[in-house]
């Protein structure tokens, strides 16, 4: 079910938050956990609209790794000479693993052993279950942290909620159980909070907004621009510029607008989901970059990749090559191709040279780092977006002019250049100029570690968000426009990862 469907915003969202709010105006004072049981109960009804036979392996996996919590709990706790915690935590991370790499790598191994031994293996052709990397990851933190010593008392209907909610189950953010779990079973939480509810759901149409009326325009641009490299046809300089520019806007408007649909959804039920998205655009450093962009899979790197291969604990060489392969392992986490390998590797080593830099001192004015870190950002997206190598080095190449300054006609027949410029224009001033919708909603506290300390832009105090009839009047004007625009599926580009 996609956030940007007419069942979802005209049936599932009024059913699941009409009887969410009647259940908490119940002031019996048993009514958690059956609070917490619907909304786990509605979460998996919205998973099993994509596919009902995929609601089996989530639910295996969150029974497996809650028993394997308890298990890796009682071990530290009783300090059991026959339950060894370090072992539980290894066979729980090592399942998890092993069932990601099933449904996610398996067919790219068979292509790659295939290719190098030249041994037939048939393909599987296995369908990605939806979703799997965001509910396995945030399973594996969480083994991690009760290994680590995190002692709280978990039920299971809270853990089966902290897994499942619907807001970031599809596509993030990553969450983390220290955060959440203490926000499900709340007691202060559980009311109807008219103030939530409206700044929630003008985030859900900003969010909404950016996605069917800014992403999907950027994707008639950037699409046929690399479906057409990818039959062969050599693209110049502008239809390389326009395809990688396009892309990269589609892709920031697209999965932060998910990102602020599914803070405004959480925050009609009085939960405040972590940020993700923080003008990663206007970052002058590839480090900058990373604070800002999928914030929550930045953390979870750090935290349970970087940090414990060593982090920069042992000189520079081991940060070096610790940060080279988490971001390599970053990358393979978005996709099971080369080209994913390769833009992870491409930000390794930006990270590597940022860093290096700083170490030398040099400052740079802050145009100049701006203009590098997105130029590098642009190309490395090339590889992201490409079905092959092949294509992403073509259109790299176009964009150095490597490849002749003059126009493709046979991608100017199905791409127009003057409106593609016109609307990179646009979306590329929205996101440079004008401030993001956390910044306008930051005194309302929407998310966990947003508030007014966290404003950057100052036009800010000029045009935030607050109930008035102007502001009323916009935001009905784009949540119409929007839902008019709704004629067509149109999935988010994270939901693949």
């Amino acid at each position: 079910m996609l956030f940007n469907s007419h069942v979802f915003i005209f049936l599932f969202l009024p059913i699941t938050a009409v009887v969410y709010y009647l259940l908490v105006n119940n002031k019996q004072t048993s009514r958690t956990p059956i609070i917490i049981a619907w909304l786990s109960l509605m979460s998996l009804f919205f998973y099993a609209w994509w596919d009902f036979r995929y609601l089996v392996l989530l639910i295996l996996s969150i029974l497996f790794n809650y028993s394997v919590g308890l298990i890796i709990r009682y071990a530290n706790k009783h300090k059991s000479p026959q339950i060894r915690p370090k072992i539980a935590l290894v066979i729980g991370i090592s399942i998890n693993l092993l069932a990601l790499g099933y449904y996610k790598y398996c067919d790219f191994l068979i292509a790659n052993i295939t290719s190098f031994t030249g041994i037939p293996i048939p393909l599987q052709y296995i369908l990605l279950p939806i979703g799997i990397s965001f509910f396995t990851f945030t399973q594996i933190a969480f083994l991690v942290d009760v290994y680590r010593g995190y002692d709280a008392k978990v039920s299971f209907l809270s853990y089966l909620l902290f897994v499942t909610f619907f807001p970031h189950l599809i596509a993030g953010p990553i969450l983390h159980h220290k955060e959440m779990m203490p926000q499900f079973e709340d007691i202060c939480n559980l009311k109807v909070d008219w103030q939530n509810i409206l700044v929630g759901m003008v985030i859900f149409i900003f969010g909404l907004f950016k996605k069917v009326i800014i992403a999907d325009n950027l994707a008639e641009f950037a699409t046929p621009i690399f479906n057409t490299v990818s039959q062969g046809v050599i693209p110049g300089l502008i239809e390389s510029w326009t395809g990688a520019l396009a892309y990269t806007l589609q892709l920031y408007f697209d999965f932060s607008g998910y990102s602020d649909m599914a803070i405004g959804l959480a925050l009609l039920f009085n939960i405040r989901l972590p940020v993700n998205f923080f003008s990663p655009y206007k970052a002058t450093s590839i480090i900058d970059f990373w604070r800002r962009w999928h914030m929550t899979l930045s953390r979870y790197l750090r935290d349970y990749l970087y940090i414990p291969l060593g982090g920069n604990r042992h000189g520079e060489y081991q940060r070096t090559r610790n940060l080279m392969v988490t971001m390599l392992l970053g990358g393979l986490w978005h996709g099971a191709g080369w080209t994913f390998i390769v833009w992870g590797g491409l930000h390794g080593a930006y990270l590597i040279i940022n860093h290096l830099w700083r170490k030398v001192g040099v400052s740079t004015p802050w145009f100049c780092g701006w203009l590098i870190t997105f130029i590098s950002v642009v190309i490395a997206w090339v590889f992201f977006r490409a079905d092959s190598l092949g294509s992403g080095i073509m259109i790299v190449k176009g964009m150095f002019g490597i490849n002749g300054l003059a126009v493709n006609h046979f991608i100017t027949e199905t791409v127009s250049l003057v409106k593609a410029r016109s609307w990179i224009f646009a979306s590329l001033s929205i996101v440079l100029f004008m401030p993001n919708v956390l910044e306008l909603t930051a005194k309302y506290n929407p998310a966990l570690e947003i508030n007014e300390k966290s404003i950057e832009s100052r036009l800010v105090q000029y045009i935030q968000w607050n109930p008035s009839y102007l502001w009323a009047l916009f935001v009905s004007l784009i949540a119409i426009i929007s839902i008019l625009e709704m004629v067509k599926v149109s999935e988010f580009l994270y939901f693949q990862f």
